[in-house]
């Protein structure tokens, strides 16, 4: 059964910064492409960035290059976003996504609100 457990949003104010985090269980992580998107209300879910499955490559919204860093640790099953001078813009549900071939895993969601 696969399963995720989200976590490390919330509120924060403009300028600060988060660390999420997606432990996965129920299928070979390290063979997955893992991704962190986000859905903001009345928007449409986009892409924020992606990770290979060993790491090696590593791309980017251009909202947020160079302020979120996506990472991975295969031996814990697990994928961050570090996001740092977060923006109200960056507000939005983020969720993490699996993906090999045809097979897509989607997260539950975490919450994190941008705000003064």
């Amino acid at each position: 059964q696969v399963q995720f457990v989200e976590s490390g949003g919330g509120l924060v104010q403009p300028g600060g910064s988060l660390r999420l985090s997606c432990a996965a269980s129920g299928f070979t992580f390290s063979s997955y492409t893992m991704t962190w998107y986000r859905q903001a209300p009345g928007k449409e879910r986009e892409l924020v960035a992606s990770i290979s499955n060993y790491g090696g490559s590593r791309n980017y919204a251009d909202s947020v290059k160079g302020r979120f860093t996506i990472s991975r640790d295969n031996a814990k099953n697990t994928v961050y976003l570090q996001m740092n001078s977060l923006k109200p813009e960056d507000t939005a549900v983020y969720y993490c996504n699996a993906r090999y071939y045809t097979n897509h895993y989607w997260g539950q969601g975490t919450q994190v609100t941008v705000s003064s």
